[in-house]
């Protein structure tokens, strides 16, 4: 009887080790909207002592389409010094049965190179791993030791859209004597919860069953719907330079010293650089002439080198070499602004599409770009320093309306960034044209563009004229050119405002019917499609106001006469307002068209209402005109 009790324990392990990840096994809640499952995800921190921290990685993933390959991949970030250690990765079937399994002398070992040509001391341990099936299963694991304790990274459920959790674990173990803070971040929206466990120098946390974030439209970052915890040693080191981090004030006092005075040197070219520019003027018009020079002379490469690639490049190898990224760049220009007697401040800040700020009261290492601040008496100037074609003091829809970390001599100051309101992100549209007896319209526009509306122009400005009139095309596919031009582009980076003019012809404007033409009111608008959801989970974020004024000018084919147009309409809303009205005079009509929507984070009760508004913004645009024979 012991035999086969025996046996039968051994059966049982052998198909728990073959069969361990099988699909079936995942909550059928955990697949909706998912391209991939995270069956798995442990993280183990042991922080040993100031400059030594050691990391244990387990995840096991299940990809179930092609789409979810991005969410399994299999690559270990890492820096000169760092120890990486037992490194295996397993395939599985979608039974669960292992196909294949790797180790550390698999993988390959690149520059971590995500920005094209660059120097660098980030490296990547990389697995290339295809599939012929879906779908399937990676448990990969491995252990990395390295001396900088700053970094700490946030316990989250997932980090990207349709992607969903079975179970996540992080425990962090300290052993360094050094306290340790910690913050928890609940969902605004109680999407899930986080699990904690409190033991002394031993804390724990868990997520369990966290359904994917669908990647709707205009759904907020994960980062804004899902909880997290935040980690910071009080004392921390980075690339040998050891710091404190109780508050904003001490860590800024130590980013300063060693990050930014370090590297904030002249030289005997850059005095003469300055001295040449015969500044005069406001500070404003000294800035402006600095800046603009800068911008002629450097252009944007990646660089990572020095104190964990957070030190910028020296301003002398700048301005030698004509390139920099953003810590170089923005360290030359202050530079040069020392010398021509400007103070300036090295400005750390969240770079994305969404705004996402600093918290206040939990200091910590973070942020992901540079740019400068330069406080004026009527206010600061802040110049993004990556960009050749980018106006003066004027900042992208991926900095505005948030915080910065401003590095001071004596701490960071928190300082936010502006907030373009409707009326500074404005597009302004002015066309006549002329409708043909033959359906046609042939015609002339000027188009300007400024604030974030500007940001979304900007990409013409490297464009050769065929490629310009390419993207007008695409730009513009509501209407079926036969023929465009842009002509005039002129990009002010004084006072960051595009415009430029189109010549066009498009076939088929309009529809006869009998002896009358039928043509659509705004001939170029916005043709999105806008979709009601009935079950709509998650709130929706517009992330910036804007404004449209729109004035089209239609000239009769000889022998029409004007024979009904809309009745004038306005439209308000929270969201904003829609105005359509109509001028007649004799064989012309006028269209002035006006648009604003605002930004906000809106509650998904207010979806539907929201789609709602801007499908009647598009079924006025779709309005006709109609106009008839003498």
């Amino acid at each position: 009887m012991m035999k086969i009790l025996i046996l039968g324990a051994l059966s049982t392990a052998s198909l728990y080790f073959t069969q361990t990840y099988p699909v079936s096994a995942i909550p059928e809640n955990l697949k909706k909207n998912a391209d991939a499952v995270v069956r798995k995800d442990f993280t183990t921190v042991q922080i040993n002592k100031i400059n030594e921290i050691k990391y244990q990685y387990n995840t096991v993933t299940t990809v179930l389409n092609k789409d979810g390959d991005s969410k399994a991949a299999i690559y270990i970030p890492y820096k000169k010094g760092d120890n990486i250690s037992d490194v295996k990765v397993v395939i599985y079937d979608e039974a669960g049965k292992k196909v294949k399994s790797y180790s550390k002398s698999d993988f390959g070992d690149f520059a971590n190179n995500t920005q094209g040509t660059f120097y660098s001391d980030n490296r990547v341990l990389a697995l290339s791993h295809t599939t012929a099936f879906y779908p399937y299963t990676v448990d990969f694991s491995y252990q990395i030791t390295n001396e900088n304790t700053v970094f700490i990274p946030d316990f989250v459920p997932f980090s990207s859209t349709n992607i969903s959790l079975e179970e996540g674990q992080f425990n962090i173990i300290n052993k360094s004597g050094i306290e340790l803070k910690t913050k928890t971040y609940p969902s605004k929206y109680n999407y899930t919860s986080v699990i904690e466990n409190d033991h002394g120098n031993e804390k724990s946390y868990s997520f369990k069953n966290v359904p994917a974030v669908e990647d709707a439209f205009l759904i907020p970052q994960p980062v804004k719907i899902l909880p997290k915890v935040s980690f910071a040693l009080t004392k921390f080191n980075l690339a040998g330079k050891e710091g404190t981090l109780n508050s904003w004030t001490d860590f800024g006092t130590w980013y300063y010293k060693n990050l930014v005075e370090p590297v904030a040197v002249s030289t005997p070219a850059i005095k003469a650089e300055v001295a040449a520019l015969q500044l005069q003027g406001s500070t404003e018009e000294k800035v402006k002439k600095i800046y603009q020079y800068m911008q002629t002379k450097t252009r944007y490469i990646f660089v990572a080198l020095g104190i964990g690639g957070w030190l910028p490049m020296q301003p002398d190898e700048v301005q030698k070499k004509g390139y920099g990224d953003c810590k170089g760049l923005t360290n030359y220009m202050k530079v040069l602004l020392d010398e021509a007697g400007i103070p300036s401040y090295y400005s750390v800040i969240n770079s994305g599409f969404s705004p996402v700020s600093f918290d206040p009261d939990f200091p910590k290492m973070g942020g992901n770009h540079v740019i400068l601040m330069i406080p004026t008496d009527k206010g600061n100037i802040w110049l993004e320093n990556t960009s050749q074609q980018l106006a003066f003091n004027h900042l992208s829809y991926s900095t505005t309306d948030r915080n910065v970390l401003s590095v001071r001599k004596n701490g960071i100051e928190l300082v936010n960034t502006p907030a373009y309101t409707a009326d500074q992100n404005k597009e302004k549209q002015f066309l006549k044209v002329k409708i043909g007896d033959d359906n046609s319209m042939t015609g002339e526009g000027s188009f300007s563009y400024t604030g974030n509306q500007y940001d979304y122009n900007l990409g013409f400005a490297n464009l050769n004229p065929k490629d310009k009139n390419e993207a007008l095309k695409s730009r513009f596919a509501v209407l079926d050119f036969e023929k465009v031009e842009m002509k005039n582009f002129v990009n002010d980076k004084d006072k960051a405002v595009i415009t430029y003019d189109i010549d066009f012809k498009t076939n088929n404007y309009s529809k006869k019917a009998g002896n009358s033409l039928i043509f659509r009111a705004v001939p170029i608008f916005s043709d999105n499609i806008y979709k009601t959801e009935e079950n709509r989970n998650l709130p929706f974020e517009i992330r910036q106001s804007f404004k449209d004024e729109y004035e089209i000018g239609f000239i009769l084919p000889k022998g029409y006469k004007i024979d009904e147009v809309p009745e004038n309409t306005k439209i308000t809303s929270e969201f904003g307002y829609y105005q359509l009205d109509f001028i007649k005079n004799g064989e012309e009509v006028k269209v002035i068209r006006k648009l604003q929507v605002n930004k906000g984070m809106y509650p998904k009760e207010k979806y539907n209402e929201y789609i709602s508004f801007r499908k009647k913004t598009i079924n006025m645009d779709h309005s006709k005109i109609l106009i008839t024979k003498i």
